[in-house]
């Protein structure tokens, strides 16, 4: 447990140049503090123990601003840079070395069961105020820009940018943008609307004959 708190911390000091020491991060940064109660609430979790699960993550809400879901799984090194206003969700999965910023959500779009919320790879930046929505993975290496909303899988070596999220940069080189033709998710949900109740106007006239 030690040796996982001092790799929290001195993620934190490899990634932050204001980090002046070892103990001034382990006691007064709260993104470190938010890893070290949910790394204890995970456990309580995996254990079953939901109702102390729930109470240590409830207090590191209070005490951060960072609400981190006792049945995340979060993996060695993340660094959550600033902190205030993160959200990540009950099925979230991150990788090692993970870079997370204030006011990022890692949750579920609500059509989802099971798996609801994303699986961050191995080394991916998520900057400020991002959100990323829906049980798809962001691939390793990759970056999401400050307020993109992602709602589909990311590839890996990938930088995402805008509202909904697509791939301007892959593997170092920059992507063509079609920026006449960029899909409008609203006219794609209401497209699938009519579709459906065409579909039950049809069925219901079959019926009615």
């Amino acid at each position: 447990m030690f040796n996982r708190i001092r790799e929290d911390v001195n993620a934190v000091r490899d990634r932050d140049p204001a980090a002046r020491s070892f103990w001034e991060v382990f006691f007064l940064y709260p993104g470190v503090k938010a890893v070290r109660m949910h790394r204890r609430a995970h456990f309580y979790y995996k254990h079953n123990m939901m109702f102390l699960a729930r109470l240590v993550s409830q207090r590191a809400a209070r005490k951060t601003g960072i609400e981190i879901h006792p049945g995340a799984t979060i993996g060695r090194r993340l660094v959550i840079d600033h902190g205030t206003g993160v959200v990540i969700g009950e099925t979230t999965e991150i990788g090692d070395d993970v870079l997370i910023y204030q006011g990022v959500t890692l949750g579920g779009t609500g059509k989802d069961t099971g798996k609801r919320h994303p699986t961050i790879g191995n080394n991916v930046m998520i900057s400020a105020g991002a959100k990323v929505l829906g049980p798809f993975k962001i691939g390793d290496n990759s970056r999401v820009a400050a307020g993109a909303v992602v709602l589909e899988e990311v590839p890996p070596n990938s930088t995402v940018v805008g509202v909904p999220a697509r791939v301007v940069r892959q593997d170092g080189k920059r992507v063509a943008l079609d920026q006449i033709h960029i899909p409008d998710p609203v006219k794609q949900k209401m497209d699938l609307l009519e579709d459906r109740i065409a579909k039950l106007e049809a069925m219901l006239k079959e019926k009615t004959k």
